[in-house]
């Protein structure tokens, strides 16, 4: 649901009870430098960094069609099928790539522009407590440069998470419910006048926002505008918005941590991921589609995609292999490879699952990488960094 840790997602845990790499017949390595042995290897260090016993997942696809996966662990506690080539998960905050490209190409379009206050399009939304809409613009809301106080991390949603999980798994809140949870606070600070340089902080609060604007401007829902204007179009088929109901459609892992008093608790249905800023459920597969087609320009044209990958330095994620930090755009990363340029990403960490697709900057090659947790503690900061070196692994391959 956000891209930092939250009291929940910090209490998951995992655990399989077998695992075991495996390649398709055929599989074949990409760009003549990374091949299936090396992308196992990288997997299991994901695995055993994330906790050693998590259900991992990796898919790699480059332009020409050739394609590495590879797997370790069960489709759940209990089970012994594997865990399923092309899974269904909640992509959690990976969401917010979908809905900045939805605000962009509505830009484009001249229906609203990034420098419109969110005042002006949601009057008295934001207001009380020192928060002003009226110095808050939609880019503020794309970049995390709004200072709004993060919704999640209010005491009485962290109760109903980490304390009473079970007890709200159905709990679908509108989005202009939480923003009022989030206006009960003050903000981290107040953007400056446009032009001035700005102050990064990250809030999902900015994307139910973005897409409350994006509702007006578009004339649809938030879920009608990425269904109409990105999933359609690229033909993702295994991607779509559950909304309030809390089942997943198509082959998916059981979520489980452990919970109070060690018992585990089941995750995989819920309607927490219901909005904008968490909402979209979708598949290592699909991911690496959507991401080959932002990088490759079909679905922003050129001027927003610029604007999209002007960045600010973010301070939420370890160093990446390459020594200095990246930097966050529009509802993307954009983070340096050890072998020049950079590539592209949003992570998105949910209840127990974690997603991290990457893009190259040229489009020809997406990675992404899927963990489930079980039962054991995942450590969010030795999970970055071995998904970020399996990345950069794959992304360098031919490029060394």
């Amino acid at each position: 649901m956000t891209g930092k840790r939250t009291a929940v997602v910090a209490c998951m845990a995992a655990l399989v009870a077998c695992g075991v790499g495996d390649l398709p017949a055929g599989a074949q390595a990409t760009g003549g430098g990374y091949a299936a042995g090396d992308l196992r290897r990288d997997l299991a260090a994901v695995r055993a960094a994330a906790g050693g016993d998590v259900n991992v997942v990796a898919r790699v696809d480059e332009e020409h069609g050739a394609v590495l996966r590879a797997r370790y662990g069960t489709a759940g506690v209990g089970s012994t099928a594997p865990v399923p080539w092309d899974p269904e998960f909640r992509v959690a905050s990976t969401t917010k790539t979908f809905t900045a490209v939805v605000v962009l190409q509505l830009a484009e379009e001249g229906r609203l522009s990034l420098d419109d206050t969110v005042e002006r399009w949601l009057p008295g939304v934001v207001r009380g407590h020192g928060n002003d809409g009226s110095r808050i613009t939609v880019r503020d809301l794309l970049q995390h440069t709004s200072g709004i106080y993060d919704y999640i991390t209010d005491p009485g949603v962290q109760d109903k998470l980490l304390n009473h999980f079970d007890d709200n798994r159905y709990d679908a809140t509108p989005p202009s419910q939480l923003v009022a949870i989030a206006m009960r606070h003050a903000p981290l600070f107040t953007p400056p006048p446009n032009g001035s340089p700005r102050r990064w902080a990250y809030s999902n609060t900015n994307y139910l926002l973005a897409a409350m604007i994006a509702e007006k401007a578009g004339g649809a829902d938030w879920r009608e505008l990425v269904e109409h204007r990105i999933i359609a179009p690229l033909g993702l088929r295994h991607t779509y918005i559950p909304g309030e109901n809390p089942y997943l459609i198509g082959p998916h892992e059981r979520v489980t941590i452990d919970g109070p008093g060690g018992a585990p608790v089941d995750l995989t249905e819920e309607s927490f991921q219901h909005t904008a800023d968490s909402g979209v459920v979708s598949t290592p597969s699909d991911l690496d589609t959507f991401f080959r087609a932002l990088a490759g320009g079909r679905l922003l044209p050129a001027k927003q995609w610029a604007l999209m990958r002007q960045t600010l330095p973010y301070n939420d994620l370890p160093v990446p292999p390459a020594g200095k930090q990246g930097g966050y755009g529009l509802g993307l990363r954009v983070v340096p490879l050890t072998c020049g340029g950079d590539f592209y990403m949003h992570e998105g960490d949910g209840f127990g699952v974690y997603g991290r697709p990457a893009v190259s900057a040229d489009g020809r090659r997406a990675v992404t990488v899927s963990v489930t947790s079980t039962t054991a503690l995942v450590d969010e900061d030795r999970l970055n960094k071995a998904v970020q070196t399996l990345t950069d692994h794959a992304l360098c391959a031919d490029r060394r």
